[in-house]
Parts: structure tokens; sequence; C-alpha cells
């Protein structure tokens, strides 16, 4: 994944800017820039941020750059933001999202008379060039933003820094959100709805999927008027999103809760638990929502050790990630040791981490420990956004257990669907497999209607292709 930040101010940008982009450190842990211009031009720093957060990695550049406008990204990819010379004039720009059909977009260029593009250590090309060189094939910026998003397939949503302001699109479809918003003398854009808060700004305008705004110190327009379609990924609110954010007019925090509600009425008791916890620290607000439904005590008997550990995912072999995410839960034997649990995760990919937490439970005394997803059985990789890192869908849990199941690794759509429906014997031989093969007393799994009421929007507004396969 990734997040943007940009400013807009009649005074100097850096600090506002500096901050607004270290608010999006959640989304990623690969590298941080900044970017910002003055009437000496651009100027811009990037920083690797594996073994370092972004705050210290760049509070040495902040006294030395200087700016009234600006634009910055945490970026689990390629290095940006990236500083552009073309016909339209100079630019810096910065993007979130996935291209699928790199190659294409790339031989297609070639075909127009592009000559070259930077490739990257991993035989692959930087993904903000490349929608920088399909920008410079149109006319203007705005036309040519336009085309970019058009032509990429996956998602897209950026921001471009010019002379005069900041242009800010948003994915066609609006996978991933921007949104502005306003003080005094200046304006900011933002992935994150929170990230401007506490730097005095008030929120004004949520982009619409495809809009295309321009931003200045003094206002905003809009340049391209939304599409009509949209397809929100649910993952913002169930996972990856920080609990102060609000998207669609919906916060993360209050969606977790609704999931916890609808996952213990699911249940409706029928476990005599001591207490109800969430897996640190996503699954925690859908913990409470559960108990404050059910009325058993939540509790923590894992606390996230922070100071030094480092995100699970960060570390590039699956094997350390999962060490990682096992050295950070720090056990209270006294909430731990004879007592009945009921433990919510975000979600169950691999299975992996949450067998080795639950065998470590049973290690520090548990007497039973009952699992709870607070999303539907993951189906599908992810094709449109870079927040999963599994190879092969085959590294899915519920992929290998339906094969298990069904004898053959060829699986149709149709039979994934069968799998998937929660009302079908084949949704309840794969959960019922999966149990076995954690060693939980009970799996539970939230139900995609149970989501999307969780989520309380247009289900239609919804993307929900890693449960279901369709958007």
């Amino acid at each position: 994944m990734g997040g943007i930040f940009g400013v807009v101010s009649k005074q100097d940008c850096v600090t506002d800017l500096f901050f607004g982009i270290d608010f999006h450190s959640h989304l990623g842990t690969s590298r941080g820039g900044m970017a910002v211009y003055s009437e000496t031009g651009f100027q811009r720093a990037i920083h690797n941020i594996e073994s370092a957060p972004f705050r210290t990695k760049f509070e040495h550049d902040i006294s030395s750059m200087k700016g009234s406008m600006g634009i910055g990204c945490i970026s689990d990819s390629e290095p940006q933001p990236l500083i552009i010379r073309s016909h339209l004039g100079n630019y810096a720009i910065t993007t979130v999202g996935r291209i699928n059909n790199e190659k294409e977009l790339v031989d297609l260029l070639f075909q127009n008379g592009f000559t070259h593009f930077l490739e990257m250590s991993n035989n692959r090309i930087n993904a903000t060039e490349l929608v920088a060189a399909l920008i410079n094939q149109k006319e203007s910026l705005v036309e040519g933003i336009r085309y970019a998003q058009s032509v990429i397939e996956g998602s897209m949503t950026l921001m471009l820094l010019t002379k005069d302001g900041i242009y800010a699109a948003r994915d066609r479809v609006g996978r991933t959100p921007l949104i502005i918003g306003q003080k005094d003398g200046a304006y900011c854009v933002s992935f994150e709805s929170f990230a401007y808060l506490n730097l005095g700004y008030r929120h004004e305008h949520e982009l619409g999927a495809g809009e295309i705004d321009f931003i200045t110190a003094d206002g905003y327009e809009i340049k391209s008027q939304p599409l009509k379609k949209k397809k929100v990924c649910a993952f913002l609110w169930t996972y990856y999103g920080y609990p102060t954010s609000t998207y669609e007019g919906r916060n993360v925090e209050e969606m977790r809760y609704q999931c916890g509600r609808i996952l213990a009425q699911n249940d409706k008791n029928k476990y005599n638990l001591d207490y109800v916890a969430g897996v640190p620290d996503s699954g925690v607000p859908h913990a409470i929502g559960y108990a404050n439904y059910s009325n058993v005590p939540f509790a923590r008997p894992f606390i996230k050790y922070t100071p030094t550990w480092s995100r699970s995912f960060m570390p590039k072999d699956q094997k350390m990630r999962n060490l990682v995410a096992h050295m950070k839960l720090i056990p209270v034997d006294t909430l731990i040791r004879g007592k009945n649990l009921l433990f919510i995760d975000d979600s169950v990919v691999r299975g992996t981490q949450m067998r080795e937490t639950v065998e470590f439970l049973y290690q520090s005394g548990a007497k039973e420990v009952h699992i709870r997803s607070a999303c539907p059985p993951i189906m599908y990789g992810c094709k449109y956004l870079n927040f999963s890192r599994s190879t092969s869908e085959m590294d899915l849990i519920t992929r290998r257990v339906i094969a298990e199941l069904e004898g053959t690794t060829e699986l149709s759509d149709q039979l994934i669907a069968e799998y998937a429906d929660c009302k079908t014997e084949k949704h309840k031989k794969m959960v019922e497999r999966i149990c076995q093969q954690l060693k939980f007393d009970s799996l539970g799994y939230q139900s995609l209607e149970g989501i999307l009421e969780s989520i309380g929007i247009d289900k239609e507004d919804v993307c929900t292709y890693c449960w279901s396969g369709r958007e």
C-alpha cells in the first residue's frame, strides 16, 4: 500500500507537509519521500524507512527544505516523488495504487516514440515514472491524468505538484480516498482524513471517483467531474485504514464496533467465555464491539510491544515476518491461564501467524481459544492494491483447504463461489477443516452481508473482490 499528502500555503509549508506525511506511516514500510517547490525550483528527499520510521529519517531534511507547496508519500514500493521535465512543464508526482498491465503500457509508449525507462533492481520500472510518461502523452496535465487513469488496469490515485499548485486525482473508481482540508492561508490534500486535523485544517471536500482537482492556497477547482461508478476498497475499514479516519462519511473505528456486534449476534453467547480480546491492533475495536453486545468482558491477554518492534509485514521473508509478529505480543499470564478466550482478528489470510498465536496461548495455559475473523474468508489475492505480499493465491489458507477437499488445485470461480457462500455445506466444511488445521476450539467468519452492513454505505459502492471474486 502507501499514502500521499500535499500542502499549498501562503507561508512555508514544510512542517505541515512533514507531519502530514508522517501520519501515513501505518500504510507503508519501504520508502518515504518529500518534494517542495519555491521560487528557486524543486527540492526533494527520499529515504529508505525499512529500518527506521519516516520521522527520524526526515527530521534533518525539513531544516534545509523551503517552499510554500509540497507533496510526499509513504510507500511500500518504488522511490517517489519523482521530479519530471516534460513538454507540459516541470512537475513533481507521487502515486498510490497498482498497475497490472505495466508491460502493455510500456510497449505502447515505446511504439509512440518514448525512448527509455529507468529500471529498478527487481527488473521492473518505477510505476510512478510510468504514470508520468502516460500523462506526458497528452497536451495538458488534466487531459494526461485522465488518459493515464483510463488506460491503467488496477488503480491509481495521484498528486502532481507544479509551480502554480497541486493537481489531485482520485482513482477512477475511488478504491483509495483523497480528501481536501482547509485552514487560513492554506489547503492540504490527504489520503487519510485525520492526517491534517492536528495541523489545524478542517475537512473541506472528499474527491469523488475519478475526480481531478487543482488546489492553490486560495482554494480548489474541480477540473474533471467525478464518475458515477464507485468501488471503494472494503479493507480500508476492516484492516489498513487508521481508526480515526473517515471514508465516504463512515468512520473506521465505528465500523469495526458494528462488525464486532454482528459477530456477537451470530454467536448468540453459545460459549462460556471469560474474555473477548482483539489481536492487536486492528482486531481490538472489533473485539470491543463484540464485548459491548455480548456483555462478555473485554480484556487484553496480549499486549503489543511497540517501542522497538517494527510492523510484522515489513521483513521480506514470510518466516521472519511471522517471528516478528510473535515477538511483539507479550502475554499476560493471569488473563490467559485457565481461561476460555475468544480472539478477533481483522482477517485470516495464510493462517500461519494465527496458528502460532493460538499455540502460544495454549502453552501459556489457556483452556479454550475461539477465533473470529472480522471479514469473510479471503478467496482471491487483491489485484487492485498493493497491500498483500502473496505471490500465489495458493498462499491463501482457503485455497489450500478447498484444494484438499476437492482433490485438485484446478479451482474454478464457480467452485470457489460455492465455498465462499456462508449458507452452503461446502463453506461449513471449509471452515471446519481450517479450524482443525489451525487447532482452534472454534472458528467463525464475518459474512459478506455482515461486512457490508457494518460499513454502512451503498453495497454497490464497495469492492469485495477479495471475498467474492467480483468487484
